[in-house]
């Protein structure tokens, strides 16, 4: 049975809303007081979709590593870096399973 073809502009809108939401969900952990709307319920979406979006990106196999390095590329941010790794790893930790101090940690080295 042949592969389901990688819709790429999909894929690419995985990386890219995978790439803002860790970094809405990191900068609220470092700055819980700055967004009193977000309550625990919210994180809680906001993780939900940030792991979807990893999922989408798994989903689209080796495309999906290669449209998110491209990304990296292309805006060589934290995020983007954030969701490169994700996908690098053979079976990712959870979101909220990561230890942030190294996750923070390797991203500044890693720019």
């Amino acid at each position: 049975m042949p592969a389901a073809p990688v819709l790429r502009e999909i894929v690419r809108q995985h990386a890219e809303m995978a790439a803002f939401l860790w970094t809405v969900y990191d900068y609220h952990l470092l700055h819980p007081d700055e967004n009193p709307d977000m309550d625990e319920e919210r994180l809680a979406r906001l993780v939900e979709r940030l792991e979807a979006h990893l999922d989408g990106l798994r989903v689209a196999g080796r495309a999906g590593l290669e449209i998110a390095k491209e990304r990296y590329a292309e805006f060589p941010e934290a995020g983007e870096l954030f969701v490169v790794r994700m996908l690098s790893v053979q079976e990712a930790p959870r979101v909220v399973d990561l230890d942030l101090e190294k996750v923070r940690a390797y991203l500044v080295a890693s720019r």
